[in-house]
């Protein structure tokens, strides 16, 4: 710096009304620069945040759509379960429509197309929830209607049960699954004396080892030698009636079994006072013989 220059340098020091602008001059100049450059900081940061809001704003919105879509494929397979429940409750109302039909019951007792009679005095309960949305007020209507169903339908089949055990407990058909009637119920020529005498049962001859059947279903209550019946199996049945099948060759079932009807539960054979192979099956009712050939019709 040359002498001019520091001359004039003094010569602006010395002088207060110079410097004073220029010094708060600068100063403004510099307050300027740092709030420009705080603002530039701030909007930088402003826009960080709001690019970080966007992004979680893309990803809330796309689980609000994966929710959506989510929800309506429930809905859609709910309302296809309603459907399928209301199309099996039509099926029940037509079974057992079909079934009171073939029992031949009174249909309006057993009448599927209305909700069964039902009351009492009203029972105080806590809070309940109304459904308020359609699905759901159809979902409880079927569920209703479907418990409905589920009572007659176990009534009617206890009816049925018990109509079935009945049929299946009365004697009926032939004792055997072949062979014929060689001597009837009541008065005949004894085949060992030659005398008159009683037949409390009837006779039906066939092959040797052929089969016996049971007549109805029933307990075994008796099986092994008797006098004059040889080997003899008794069944006793629902309804006072008792079944007895004698001179077999060999009984099959023993004190305490459960037979079905129609089931083998002999041998065929000729025990006991018999001339030749042959069944001689007896029926009682309420403790007295009676003719078998009323309970000789074919059993279906």
């Amino acid at each position: 710096m040359n002498n001019r220059s520091s001359w004039l340098l003094a010569r602006i020091w010395c002088r207060p009304q110079v410097i004073l602008p220029l010094l708060v001059s600068v100063l403004m100049l510099a307050g300027v620069a740092y709030l420009v450059g705080v603002q530039v900081g701030a909007s930088r940061q402003t826009v960080v945040e709001i690019d970080s809001l966007r992004a979680q704003w893309e990803v809330d919105r796309e689980s609000i759509a994966d929710l959506r879509q989510s929800t309506r494929d429930d809905l859609d397979a709910l309302a296809s379960r309603v459907g399928q429940a209301h199309a099996h409750l039509i099926r029940l109302d037509a079974l057992g429509e079909r079934l009171t039909e073939i029992a031949s019951l009174d249909q309006a007792e057993f009448d599927f197309s209305h909700s069964p009679a039902q009351g009492g005095p009203e029972e105080a309960e806590g809070s309940s929830v109304m459904a308020t949305d359609p699905l759901l007020a159809v979902l409880d209507e079927l569920d209703l209607a479907l418990g409905e169903r589920e009572q007659k339908l176990s009534a009617l089949e206890s009816l049925l049960s018990s109509h079935n055990l009945a049929a299946e407990s009365r004697p009926e058909g032939r004792p055997v699954t072949g062979g014929w009637i060689s001597s009837y119920f009541g008065k005949r020529t004894d085949p060992f004396t030659g005398k008159q005498a009683t037949h409390h049962g009837m006779d039906f001859a066939g092959k040797q080892s052929s089969d016996v059947v049971a007549v109805a279903a029933g307990v075994v209550s008796s099986a092994g030698k008797r006098s004059g019946y040889g080997n003899m199996v008794e069944l006793r049945h629902g309804g006072g009636f008792v079944t007895r099948y004698g001179h077999n060759e060999q009984n099959l079932v023993t004190v305490g079994d459960r037979v079905e009807k129609g089931q083998v539960i002999a041998l065929m054979g000729s025990t006991g006072r018999s001339t030749g192979p042959h069944v001689h099956f007896e029926v009682v009712r309420h403790g007295n013989v009676v003719d078998p050939s009323r309970y000789l019709r074919v059993s279906h």
